[in-house]
């Protein structure tokens, strides 16, 4: 089984493309393939029109807060109010949420869905700094314009299926707790963050991992180097979540492991973690 994880961005460019682990997945061992740049959002469209089956973990909230949907009057599926955002445009999405963010009163302005509760995950209302709530609209339009099977906001009989990944749940298992391991501000952080990233790279390729998610992984040499010395842990994002990807298709007969409670309006981070 073709699987893919993918670290996205809602602005990529030459300086911060898309990142994708490209993977097959052969009963339950995941070997990465190769590791590849896309440099636009154009290359993520490809991404999903790129013949199936296939599974495709990828790290952008899929949906946002029942709450916020309720409030802003838009319409009650992930389909609609998807569309919605879509046919508002980027420009007028953003001043929509900015002008409700404005008017909650402190300490409840920016909503969380269940799955970013479970996760510890911060809310895909943020528009500044971790700017989820522009990955939100650049990724999930795309998902809608797609023929893709999205769990569990779409579900189809399409062969490309495509699952809600947060690689920080794969890492805080590797690294037993929270702790930085990318985008360093000085020497001594870089240190401390190399070897984070070691670790994460020796806990993710020994045989933790199949206990913990029921797979193991293989990586080239150079591959696992690259992620190593890459500061921004775009790579070894990318890697994490192929990791969810590939434990959401094992579970596929059980909803691809998603909690039975999980709402298709909001969406839900595919990880035994928080399922």
């Amino acid at each position: 089984m073709r699987v893919y994880g993918l670290d996205f961005t809602s602005a990529p460019g030459p300086g911060k493309p898309l990142t994708v682990a490209v993977c097959a997945l052969d009963g339950d061992t995941l070997r990465l393939e190769r590791l590849q740049r896309l440099a636009g959002l154009e290359g993520f469209e490809s991404l999903l029109d790129s013949p199936g089956p296939w599974i495709l973990g990828a790290d952008f909230p899929f949906g946002q807060p029942r709450r916020l949907v309720g409030a802003l009057g838009w319409p009650d599926s992930w389909e609609g109010y998807v569309a919605r955002v879509a046919e508002m445009g980027k420009q007028r999405y953003e001043e929509t949420l900015r002008a409700y963010i404005q008017q909650r009163p402190k300490g409840d302005k920016l909503h969380r869905r269940a799955g970013d509760v479970r996760a510890g995950a911060i809310s895909p209302m943020k528009l500044d700094y971790v700017p989820v709530g522009k990955m939100f609209f650049e990724g999930a339009v795309r998902l809608l314009r797609s023929s893709v099977c999205v769990e569990p906001c779409h579900p189809t009989r399409d062969g490309r299926v495509v699952v809600e990944a947060y690689p920080a749940l794969v890492a805080r298992w590797a690294l037993e707790g929270r702790r930085g391991y990318k985008e360093p501000k000085d020497a001594r952080a870089r240190a401390l963050r190399r070897e984070a990233r070691a670790e994460i790279l020796r806990r993710i390729t020994g045989p933790g991992l199949r206990q913990a998610y029921g797979i193991a992984l293989r990586l080239k040499p150079g591959d696992h180097d690259q992620a190593l010395e890459d500061d921004r842990g775009d790579l070894l994002d990318s890697m994490l979540c192929a990791v969810q990807a590939a434990r959401a298709w094992t579970r596929r007969g059980a909803g691809y492991g998603l909690p039975p409670d999980c709402d298709p309006l909001e969406g839900h981070i595919a990880d035994p973690a928080t399922g």
